[in-house]
């Protein structure tokens, strides 16, 4: 195997099959399932299912309080039956809703702060073998805490949780943050986001 590379990487290249069908089987207010039937020389017909997210990109928040703090809120996921610590964050309520309105939202709704300043760092695809959902990340700063909502009937006790950044990056590495979106947002700001975007 060659590590050389003759060309620069081309994500818009033709696919190596071609879509025959494709149905939408589950519809709800966060995704949509497309049932998909595809063709290839290769492997020829096959079966695939892919998710899609309504209402734009979901949102993820990375708020840092004037002393360095990143809250972090305990959320219970039923898919995997467990408590999890996550930077706040959620889907548009409506189509017209933009993603940054989701992240002030978010934000004051389960981390319990508004801010001065919201900047988009990074966009990324959640799942790209089974979903087109993308996730968009915010810096949050300039915190005033103000009183949260309700966060819903999977966290009915939820708390909220200050980190410095070396803490949170420690939680990271030995496994006790475990959603995607937190871990990309703490390694980020470990490796000087704050810095990068303010300077």
């Amino acid at each position: 195997m060659s590590n050389e590379t003759y060309r620069q990487f081309d994500p818009w290249r033709p696919a190596p099959f071609k879509e025959e069908a494709r149905k939408q089987i589950v519809s709800s207010h966060y995704f949509n399932v497309d049932h998909l039937t595809l063709e290839s020389p290769q492997s020829g017909r096959f079966d695939r299912y892919v998710l899609h997210g309504n209402n734009g990109d979901s949102v993820g928040v990375l708020a840092v309080t004037s002393d360095g703090q990143i809250p972090l809120v305990e959320q219970y996921r039923i898919p995997t039956h467990r408590w999890t610590l996550e930077i706040p964050g959620g889907h548009a309520s409506s189509p017209t809703e933009r993603a940054q309105d989701v992240a002030v939202r978010k934000l004051r709704e389960e981390g319990g702060y508004e801010a001065k300043e919201f900047v988009q760092f990074t966009r990324f695809i959640e799942e790209p073998s089974f979903s087109s959902q993308y996730t968009a990340l915010f810096l949050a700063t300039g915190l005033t805490p103000v009183e949260r909502s309700v966060i819903g009937p999977e966290s009915p006790r939820s708390d909220v949780r200050l980190y410095t950044v070396d803490e949170a990056m420690e939680l990271v590495n030995n496994g006790t943050i475990v959603d995607a979106k937190t871990i990309i947002a703490i390694v980020r700001l470990h490796g000087g986001l704050l810095k990068h975007i303010k300077g």
